[in-house]
């Protein structure tokens, strides 16, 4: 099969599309052809060895979001049979042909849907959700999103309004997004640059953290409540946390699906449920041939996407 890996750190150029041998599912795994393979910021700092410990062991493979048929399933899976077809968030190894994919955050693919689809909206819809529900929103009056024009951040501005929220504020590097967020339901964008981001908030979903993450605590009003989902790290000074009584909590979907898989299957249904009806919309910023996974991380590391970036095997 055909895979990309990177043999040094650095920017999209690093990345290789090499030959391996097919990868032969464990206890718990299934082997699928990929259909279709998300592109994310966590990836993008992964080649730039930002990310957990400093970086990965070299030659570096990427996990991330897959979709695709199941053609091999290893011990002790149930569920699942050869010739599903699934999406899954992976591990390792997602930027190939073939992927190994965890049982556990596996799901299927509803008939009639497309793989470019399932990848644009389960991953990001499942962190949205998770992150709302963590934030328990319910009779929350405001949320602010930063990312919001990303895969998951823009899935998020709109199961926000749904959910009900008053004033949702999408946080964006450029205001060359705004239109964009404005017609999925934002009630206000703002840009990074800007001295302020508006009214204090209940609730902030941190989809970037770094430099960020300071503002996006400042941006909460008294016993407001931060979910951080990002990769990019970051510090607080703990005495804001003290003195505005504010929260904050990590989430990575890891973790939920494995903790809460009632609550992840009942989130899975309502994904589909929700685009399948048109209430939900899961935009595709570009499709590309796994060949050109450098353009990919190109688009994202600029912050350009509006919506999922995809690669196509």
């Amino acid at each position: 099969m055909r895979r990309v890996r990177f043999h040094a750190y650095g920017g999209p150029e690093v990345l290789r599309l090499e030959e391996a041998e097919d990868p032969v599912p464990g206890p718990g795994e299934l082997l699928v052809r990929t259909e279709a393979i998300g592109v994310t910021l966590p990836s993008v700092r992964r080649v730039r060895g930002d990310g957990r410990g400093g970086g990965d062991p070299l030659p570096g493979v990427l996990g991330g979001e897959i979709a695709g048929e199941v053609i091999a399933l290893g011990p002790e899976v149930t569920g699942f049979a050869v010739g599903d077809r699934v999406t899954s968030l992976t591990l390792t190894g997602s930027y190939g042909e073939l992927a190994l994919a965890p049982a556990f955050l596996a799901s299927h693919v509803p008939d009639g849907a497309s793989a470019v689809q399932a990848v644009a909206l389960v991953r990001g819809g499942h962190v949205a959700l998770a992150a709302l529900g963590t934030a328990a929103p319910s009779g929350t009056e405001s949320v602010l999103i930063t990312g919001a024009a990303s895969g998951t951040g823009h899935l998020a501005v709109q199961l926000a309004k749904l959910r009900g929220v008053p004033r949702v504020v999408a946080a964006v590097g450029s205001a060359a997004k705004a239109e964009f967020l404005y017609g999925l339901g934002a009630d206000e964008v703002v840009t990074y640059d800007r001295e302020s981001w508006g009214e204090p908030v209940d609730v902030v979903l941190d989809g970037v953290g770094g430099e960020l993450l300071p503002r996006a605590l400042a941006a909460l009003a008294p016993g407001g409540r931060l979910i951080f989902f990002n990769s990019g790290g970051g510090t607080v000074p703990a005495y804001e946390l003290l003195a505005g009584a504010k929260t904050i909590t990590g989430l990575t979907m890891r973790h939920f699906a494995s903790a809460h898989r009632e609550q992840y299957a009942r989130d899975h249904a309502e994904l589909w449920e929700l685009a399948g009806a048109g209430r939900l919309v899961a935009a595709v910023h570009a499709e590309l041939p796994l060949a050109e996974a450098a353009k990919a991380h190109e688009i994202i590391e600029a912050r350009a996407n509006l919506g999922k970036v995809v690669l196509r095997p």
